[in-house]
């Protein structure tokens, strides 16, 4: 972070605070100040920052911005909310730095898709990016603090789980461009349906000047009706002949997936080292915001070449002859139905998919589980084993469909005992589930045993 002043940052906070001199770290835990640092009281559901103020100052905190008089003098700067505060500070410190920024949003892919162009913008520019999960009011804001005069481009995922979230974000990242990787149901429980959930994705336009493009998969049945007469769109996909870059002869397979990118006339041999249609969607939305900052596709494609998926995303373990995908960062219908095709794919001598509860589907929710299950009987899944309440809806979906190894647990214990006692050399293992579900618990459970 390069140096702000204090008067600086409350002029930006719209506070009269004329507290003197610089600071170069915000922070909102008292766990972590640097000495100097400008903290901000962030009050959530189960906790109120304002509390902490006086203790941040203690901690060696310069000063603090606050929602009410918390004694400190001239070290408090008093907003009527610290959440739009960050953001708004936020938005100013971007704004002292010219340099493209893309943003991403979507209901599934947007941290793949981040990390993909990432990958590619960071070809030819040094790139800062979310880390992680830092994709909320909270961690865009941190994010944007983290460019200092090294950075020649940022790549911004920005997350929602109800309408204004995208809006104020966008309002604070302003990007150059945006890619928006689909719509499908999550969040629908609070967003009410899937035009509700567009709706809140396209907000993501209100921090974009009038004439910056948005980059959008036209074979989502959602994306596709998006008026290219209001704003300049970028196409991409594979099965929509409108596409400015599309995928043709898609092969994949446990060791990644080859495809041919055509770009207008021109065609590019590309590979990727991740399994599953769904990262050529990514990655076809990668290079497309590479071209528009004047990265060829050779140079993008190369990069591609070089990705690796990030925390539990499709992570491929091979342990004691036994394939185990890892994926269980997150989970919705499209993510699930995908990650069943990956398994799919798979050369194996059983397909087994551990599949758990998927949150915050509301009224959808028990169709989409069941789907889960056909979704399996599809790709020919040998044995699939649930987790949860609402996952033995994917296991009457998937015995209904003609698998007949289906079983449903509640206890993880069980769960793990079981799958042990029918694993061999050969088979091929999904973990899929929302990221509450914690299946990963089951996962380091197995490793831990089965290597013993």
């Amino acid at each position: 972070m390069i140096p702000l002043s204090f008067k600086e940052a409350a002029k930006a906070v719209g506070s009269a605070s004329t507290l003197e001199g610089t600071f170069e770290n915000i922070c909102t835990d008292t766990r972590k100040i640097i000495k100097g640092s400008l903290f901000i009281c962030i009050k959530g559901e189960n906790f109120d920052g304002n509390e902490f103020a006086a203790r941040a100052i203690e901690c060696g905190a310069a000063a603090v911005i606050c929602e009410r008089d918390m004694g400190l003098g001239e070290k408090q700067i008093v907003v009527e909310n610290s959440r739009i505060a960050l953001l708004r500070l936020a938005g100013y410190y971007r704004s002292l730095f010219n340099i493209p920024v893309i943003g991403i949003t979507g209901s599934v892919g947007k941290t793949t898709t981040k990390e993909m162009t990432h990958a590619v913008m960071s070809a030819k520019f040094n790139t800062l990016k979310n880390e992680g999960n830092l994709n909320n009011e909270i961690g865009v804001p941190l994010t944007l603090f983290r460019l200092d005069k090294s950075h020649e481009a940022a790549v911004i995922e920005m997350g929602m789980s109800g309408f204004g979230e995208i809006a104020r974000m966008t309002a604070a990242v302003k990007p150059d461009i945006a890619i928006i990787s689909n719509i499908g149901v999550s969040h629908i429980e609070k967003l009410g349906s899937r035009e509700g959930i567009l709706k809140a994705k396209l907000e993501i336009l209100e921090g974009m000047k009038s004439n910056s493009p948005l980059i959008l998969n036209a074979d989502n049945d959602m994306l596709k009706s998006v008026d290219s007469a209001v704003r300049p769109i970028i196409w991409y996909g594979i099965e929509n002949n409108i596409c400015v870059y599309r995928a043709e002869n898609i092969v994949s397979d446990e060791n990644g997936t080859r495809f041919i990118l055509k770009n207008k006339n021109e065609e590019f041999e590309a590979s990727l080292p991740c399994s599953g249609i769904h990262n050529v969607y990514n990655a076809l939305a990668a290079t497309a915001a590479g071209r528009f900052f004047g990265i060829s596709e050779e140079e993008a494609l190369e990069a591609l070449k070089k990705y690796v998926p990030s925390g539990m995303r499709q992570k491929i373990t091979k342990k004691c002859g036994i394939t185990f995908i890892e994926d269980c960062y997150n989970a919705s219908p499209d993510s699930q139905a995908a990650a069943m095709a990956v398994l799919g794919s798979m050369n194996a001598k059983r397909k087994i998919a551990v599949a758990g509860d998927m949150l915050e589907l509301g009224s959808v929710s028990e169709k989409a589980h069941y789907d889960v299950g056909v979704r399996a009987a599809e790709n020919k899944i040998d044995v699939v084993l649930t987790y949860g309440e609402r996952a033995k809806e994917t296991a009457r979906g998937a015995k209904e469909n003609g698998i007949e190894n289906v079983m449903s647990f509640t206890d993880k214990e069980e769960l793990t005992k079981k799958l042990l006692e029918m694993l061999s050399e050969g088979d091929a293992v999904l973990f899929k589930a929302s990221r509450a579900m914690r299946l990963e618990e089951i996962i380091y459970s197995v490793y831990e045993k089965i290597e013993k």
